[in-house]
This record gives structure tokens, sequence and C-alpha cells, in this order.
């Protein structure tokens, strides 16, 4: 089963963690290893802890930001172990596994995993559908980078070797660059017309819903249709300027 899934870490510090995330991505066939601005890479220290996954250090893409990092990706999901608002999709590995697998073929899943001391900051949370906790110990949840890579990618590789039936999607997902043209329109659009942004996050709400509906290029279109629609009937109902 063709299920893309890129591993993305975002600033990590110590260059043997990312060495022994290559070897349990490895170690679970994957190999799609995406880098937002690592400390120090290359370096003799990851390659060293890879222990025989070289192929997936020397593949890695290193990025600036975490919106190239998932240009082509269409679900995405962030892991966590901090509390964060009841607002979230809140799932354990096996059910983002499970879901993974379930998209239609050939569609790019990204798992995010934030900096080793701080875990996801909330600007990457936007580009999420789900945030994945792994259950642990409540007194001493904090795993390491590569335990929480190995984890889900362990829960991947079962999901994608048990027979299950296929959910039948009109329309592959909208990939994330699309959606963050889609949130630009939204946000021009929505200044032309005032509408009231009372808490100051209103942005970040909408973001959230339509992330959690993931929706297919197809919805997304009508939906720019609907935002251009509007801005024309702004422009219509604009008074002229005398000659």
């Amino acid at each position: 089963m063709d299920v893309p899934v890129r591993i993305v870490l975002i600033d990590p510090s110590h260059p043997g963690n990312i060495g022994s995330v290559a070897r349990a991505m490895k170690n679970m066939a994957l190999s799609d290893l995406c880098l937002v601005r690592p400390r120090a890479f290359p370096h003799a220290e990851a390659n060293a802890l890879a222990a025989g996954a070289d192929d997936v250090l020397t593949q890695a893409r290193i990025v600036s930001s975490v919106a190239e990092a998932l240009t082509d990706c269409a679900f995405i999901a962030g892991t966590t172990s901090r509390p964060r608002s009841y607002n979230w999709d809140f799932v354990t590995p096996r059910d983002v596994a499970a879901r993974i697998v379930a998209l239609p073929q050939g569609t790019r899943s990204a798992l995010l995993f934030g900096s080793e001391r701080y875990g996801l900051a909330n600007d990457d949370l936007q580009y999420c559908n789900v945030l994945v906790r792994i259950p642990a110990n409540p007194a001493y949840c904090s795993l390491n980078l590569a335990m929480s890579v190995q984890l889900l990618a362990y829960e991947l590789l079962l999901a994608r070797e048990e027979p299950r039936s296929q959910v039948q999607w009109e329309q592959p997902l909208a990939a994330s660059a699309d959606l963050e043209h889609f949130y630009a329109h939204l946000q021009d659009v929505l200044g032309q017309i005032d509408f009231p942004d009372r808490t100051g996050h209103l942005l970040e709400r909408l973001r959230r819903l339509f992330n959690r509906a993931q929706l297919d290029r197809n919805e997304l279109n009508i939906l720019r249709g609907i935002l251009s629609a509007v801005q024309g009937k702004r422009g219509q109902s604009r008074p002229k300027t005398p000659p």
C-alpha cells in the first residue's frame, strides 16, 4: 500500500538524536526525513547513531520553515505531551496510524516532532489536522525524540499490514501549500468586509476548523470560489468615482 509518510523534526538540537531517529525510521520502513533548522547537521554523531541508516540521513531534506517542510502534505499530525486547548482533536499513535492508512492512495502525510526541550511551538500547531499524545506515566511522560518516532512508526507499520476496507474519496485531499493560499485569501476577505475579531484569535480558530475538516481539492476550490465571489460583489457595490 502506498502510504508516504514524512517525519519532520523541528529545531533538533542534538545531531545524535537525528541519527537515532533515522535508525528508528529505517527499522519501520520509513525513509522520508525532513529537518527544519537543525542546529548541527550533517554531523559525525548523527552518522554514528544512525547505525546503518545512513541512506535516510543522506536523503534528508533541510528546510528553513515548517511550511516548506509540509508543502506537498495533505494530512499533518503534531505530537505533544503538553496540555493544549480543548478545541484540539487528540488521538493516540494507533488512532493516527489508522487514519493515515485510510487516506487516498498516494496522499502524503507528515508527523511533526518539536524540539527536544520545548516540543511543538504554538505556531507549529496551525498546520496540524490532529494532535497525537503517546500514552505514558502521567508523573513522567517525557519521551526522547527517537523513542517518540519509533512508537509512531511502529504503529504505522502495523496499520499498513492490517487488511482493511478502503474509504472511497471523491477527490484527493488538498495539499498544505494550497491550504496556505486559501488561509491568506480568507484573511484578505475578512479584512475587506471588516469582520470583527473580538478575541484576536479568529484566523487561528478558523484554521483549526478547516484543518479538522480535511478539505479535498474540490471543496477547497469551492471555498476559494465563494471568497472570490464575495470580493466581486464588494467591488460592484462600491460607489463609482465620478469622472
